[in-house]
């Protein structure tokens, strides 16, 4: 399996692929200044479908090529996870204001409207050797698109990483209520940090049971002092050696470009990271 987190800048964009073939797409956040977008790479790379859509968070930074995503000829959607507890009405609601609704955000909507049944067993995608989860906290115990983020835990042999979208510190303790929730975090040795790596994302009681080899952020440049958040994560992170001698706890979009993780089925005890621009 091979996951790729882009550089999107301010936003989040993964693509998981699988043995088979087969893609789940975690978000799709786009680059302005470069011109990565999902719905561009992916057909490029052979890819005529996703198979399973993660929508982590309802921000635009994190749906940007969505439209994209469902006009391109010849790349399908097949299906959609997303906090399920709202629906269109209920978005266009919490999106009402300045700034005005954006188009990832539209089309969302367009979505939920159409992306209704559930999938059942039998009729999942299959991913060879990997196994995933997802939870969310419920619409209206939190009414913000940070806190109703989906979490997604993917396991394949020595990779377990979970990918939380924008949740909060509130979020992140409702869901750490609940005993399966606890159980997969405590197995991610790859941790994706929440809301780009922002303080409102930092949640110190999560470490307590998590215990990451490593942290990666996805986020652009450094604007406000929220996002000087590197030491702090690193403290938490055990490190991962890289062939060129150095052991690093974090990477960043910002700094190391794409981020590739790499493991074959018949290698489920090693993996390799590849980092470089889109």
């Amino acid at each position: 399996m091979d996951i790729g987190i882009f550089d999107v800048g301010h936003g989040f964009c993964s693509a998981l692929f699988a043995d088979n073939g087969n893609v789940m797409l975690v978000d799709c956040g786009a680059n302005e200044e470069t011109g990565f977008r999902p719905s561009r790479f992916l057909p490029a790379v052979g890819c005529g479908e996703v198979q399973v859509l993660v929508v982590s968070n309802y921000d635009e930074d994190h749906m940007r090529d969505l439209p994209g995503l469902l006009s391109t000829p010849g790349l399908r959607v097949r299906c959609l996870s997303r906090n399920r507890s709202l629906d269109a009405r209920q978005l266009l609601y919490m999106k009402a204001g300045a700034p005005p609704i954006g188009d990832g955000a539209l089309a969302m909507t367009r979505m939920m409207q159409t992306y209704t049944a559930d999938v059942p067993p039998w009729q999942m995608p299959i991913f060879p050797n990997m196994r995933w989860r997802t939870f969310c906290n419920p619409y209206p115990v939190f009414t913000d698109e940070n806190n109703l983020s989906v979490v997604t835990f993917v396991h394949y042999g020595r990779i377990h990483i979970v990918f939380p979208g924008d949740l909060e510190q509130a979020g992140w303790l409702n869901l750490m209520r609940l005993p399966e929730f606890r159980a997969e975090l405590a197995q991610v040795n790859v941790f994706v940090a929440s809301h780009h790596g922002r303080e409102n994302g930092y949640c110190k009681e999560v470490f307590d049971l998590c215990h990451p080899e490593i942290i990666v952020i996805s986020d652009g440049d450094k604007e406000f002092d929220t996002q000087e958040t590197v030491a702090r994560y690193a403290q938490h992170a055990s490190g991962v050696r890289f062939t060129d001698g150095r052991t690093r706890y974090v990477l960043t979009t910002r700094q190391d470009g794409t981020i590739w993780i790499r493991q074959t089925p018949t290698d489920l005890v090693g993996w390799v990271w590849l980092l470089g621009r889109n």
